[in-house]
């Protein structure tokens, strides 16, 4: 069959091959004489090059984003089975090697050159007969775990889950936003190592450690930037921020020391027979009533008060730290705080969103904007009952349908917003073009 790993191109109709074949030598001397990014791209994605079409189109895509094919595809950005991968490296070990004076033909596998075409144009066709469609199925979620991630995918937009999760579709390859986050994750967890118990005496130390570990984690992730410059700039950005968490950290400890108990520690939960696996960027346990806080680092856009994300909570648009806070419950915790702290933005001080977890709702006394406020506990257990009853949804084999979000916002940096024919339209955008 053409495009089958491995498989010469068997044309079934030779006009029609035949023709594709010439394209696709075309492409290659395009490709050679050129080095024309696109015309190599066709021909990848030509029946002829062996390699099948969504592999194919999938490659292509990455490719217009990071760069060259040839080495998109040496550096193996997708997860393939066997047969897909070796279809894709041979098709890129046969362009390494063919050169001006390379025979097309015996070296790409394709039909002979001088093979008759001629057929008589008079001559009459028939067409097939439609095949039936097939029957509807239903859809089941196919993990055997689940996470605060990919239920807030879910409640976000039903379609995106579908996509990731289901169809496993081609994933954004990243940004250095997303790289950012993952180095500075990567300098907090080895900084709290070494710093579980955050003191005025030993400031100069904190200062100076944290701002190594920062640099030592950018060099760790340097190959996930684009450029050497956007490596700088987002290191430089990290050691101002660096700087205001040791600030917070600093006031923390004197208003009411605390030592860290865990970073990037393992969350699993049972709930209701659904197992669910996380993990938590920082668990501390306050030293003279040993409560512990659960914090979660966004190096991204946040809720920008406590009430904000505990509406986020109520309407089950997330479901990350009641996650967090029912797993440590589960262990035996005393778990009296959630709050997110924001590390996006260099210019403005570290100031957690925090809520306070409370037995019962108290009138609310300060500002909507504040960063500090309450949750209660009947708050989380709606959260964690609608965890378990998306859970049963989504393996049901009940659901045929998974319409897309009625925010534009969500689109905004969804990777699958090009495939999706229906999502909505940013009305801000209606003049902008």
């Amino acid at each position: 069959m053409a495009g089958a790993p491995g498989a010469t191109f068997n044309p079934s109709n030779t006009i029609v091959n035949r023709s594709l074949a010439d394209a696709f030598a075309a492409d290659i001397r395009a490709w050679i004489a050129t080095r024309d990014e696109a015309a190599l791209i066709r021909a990848l994605r030509s029946p002829c090059s062996g390699v099948p079409h969504d592999v194919a189109a999938a490659y292509a895509v990455i490719a217009s984003r990071v760069g060259p094919l040839i080495d998109t595809i040496g550096r193996e950005r997708l997860a393939l089975p066997a047969p897909d991968r070796d279809a894709v490296l041979r098709f890129a070990a046969r362009v390494a090697t063919v050169n001006e004076t390379t025979e097309i033909a015996s070296h790409f596998e394709l039909p002979p050159q001088t093979a008759t075409n001629d057929v008589d144009s008079g001559s009459p066709f028939e067409l097939a007969a439609a095949a039936a469609p097939d029957e509807r199925a239903s859809v089941r979620a196919r993990q055997t775990h689940f996470s605060a991630s990919a239920l807030n995918a879910y409640a976000e937009c039903s379609r995106k889950w579908y996509y990731r999760y289901v169809c496993s579709a081609v994933e954004d390859p990243g940004s250095s936003a997303s790289t950012y986050g993952t180095a500075f994750h990567a300098a907090l967890e080895d900084f709290h190592a070494e710093f579980p118990e955050p003191s005025a005496e030993h400031e100069a130390a904190m200062r100076t450690r944290l701002e190594g570990y920062v640099n030592w984690a950018f060099e760790r992730f340097r190959a996930d930037f684009d450029t050497a410059v956007e490596v700088e700039l987002q290191k430089r950005r990290a050691q101002r921020t660096a700087v205001r968490y040791v600030d917070w950290l600093l006031a923390q400890a004197t208003r009411a020391p605390f030592t860290v108990i865990g970073r990037e520690i393992a969350a699993n939960l049972d709930l209701d027979g659904f197992a669910f696996i996380g993990y938590i960027d920082r668990l501390d346990r306050d030293n003279a009533t040993g409560a512990v806080t659960i914090y979660d680092y966004k190096t991204g856009s946040i809720a920008t008060s406590a009430a904000e994300y505990r509406d986020k909570v109520r309407e089950f648009r997330d479901f990350q730290l009641p996650f967090y806070y029912w797993a440590r419950t589960a262990t035996g915790d005393r778990v009296t705080r959630l709050a997110l702290i924001p590390l996006k933005d260099a210019l403005l001080d570290v100031q957690p969103i925090s809520l306070e977890v409370v037995p019962v709702a108290a009138p609310e006394r300060t500002r909507g904007d504040a960063a500090l406020g309450t949750i209660t506990v009947a708050d989380l257990e709606r959260a964690r009952a609608r965890m378990i009853e998306i859970c049963r949804d989504l393996t049901s084999g009940a659901l045929q349908q998974f319409p897309s979000t009625t925010d534009p916002s969500a689109c905004t940096y969804c990777a699958y917003a090009l495939a999706c024919i229906d999502k909505p339209h940013d009305e801000r955008e209606r003049f902008g073009r």
